[in-house]
């Protein structure tokens, strides 16, 4: 049995997606211009931004029509109420766990909105865990968040792969341990060149697939 560690935003679930529907949705319930949206998804960067930055950008813009309540209602609640696991991530999943690995989501963020994305989709009941950096206080890519996970899902680092979209905190994170990777590519060209991941793969299933074939081989 090996550890499986999972990256939860634009890996397995597509939290961009989810966040660019909650804001076309923003906008035209409150009456603001529909081609604000791409102004909307810059101050967000893809979840990235400080929640802080991102409330304050919009009060600043908004303010004269939106209330902070609504604005914290959006940002709390927007992406995370419409996240969706894929059939074919759920699958590759299943079959992880069939094949004795123990799964463990570690994601940066809050521990409401995350856990609430991972409640929403049913990952609770397809994972051994998770660990949110707002809970233990660190973030990836710090070793301790990865050491935390391992813990939570009652094993060892060692042998262990991590999956994730992020260069930086995903498989830098993951490198530093001297962990096997696999990056999410999505469509984009990796372009670090101090580091790289064991594997590339175009969506979080075949990663995941990949991960499972490479312990059988």
């Amino acid at each position: 049995m090996a550890l499986l560690l999972l990256d939860l935003d634009n890996t397995l679930v597509d939290r961009d997606a989810a966040f660019r529907s909650a804001a076309v949705d923003f906008l035209a319930e409150h009456g603001l211009p529909a081609e604000d949206l791409a102004w909307v998804l810059a101050q967000d960067a893809s979840g990235y931004a400080g929640r802080a930055a991102v409330a304050g950008a919009l009060a600043e813009r908004y303010g004269d029509v939106l209330s902070a309540a609504q604005i914290r209602a959006f940002l709390d609640h927007g992406a995370s109420s419409r996240v969706v696991l894929a059939a074919a991530a759920r699958a590759a999943l299943t079959a992880a766990r069939e094949s004795g690995w123990s799964c463990v989501i570690v994601t940066n963020g809050r521990v409401v909105q995350q856990e609430r994305k991972i409640r929403r989709t049913g990952l609770d009941g397809l994972v051994d865990g998770w660990v949110v950096s707002e809970g233990i206080g660190v973030r990836k890519p710090d070793p301790e968040i990865f050491r935390a996970a391992a813990l939570r899902g009652g094993m060892s680092l060692a042998g262990a792969w991590m999956v994730g979209d992020s260069a930086h905190a995903d498989i830098a994170g993951a490198g530093a341990l001297g962990l096997s990777s696999v990056w999410v590519a999505a469509g984009r060209a990796w372009t670090e060149e101090a580091y790289r991941p064991t594997h590339t793969a175009p969506d979080v299933a075949s990663a995941i697939r990949h991960v499972v074939a490479s312990a059988a081989a």
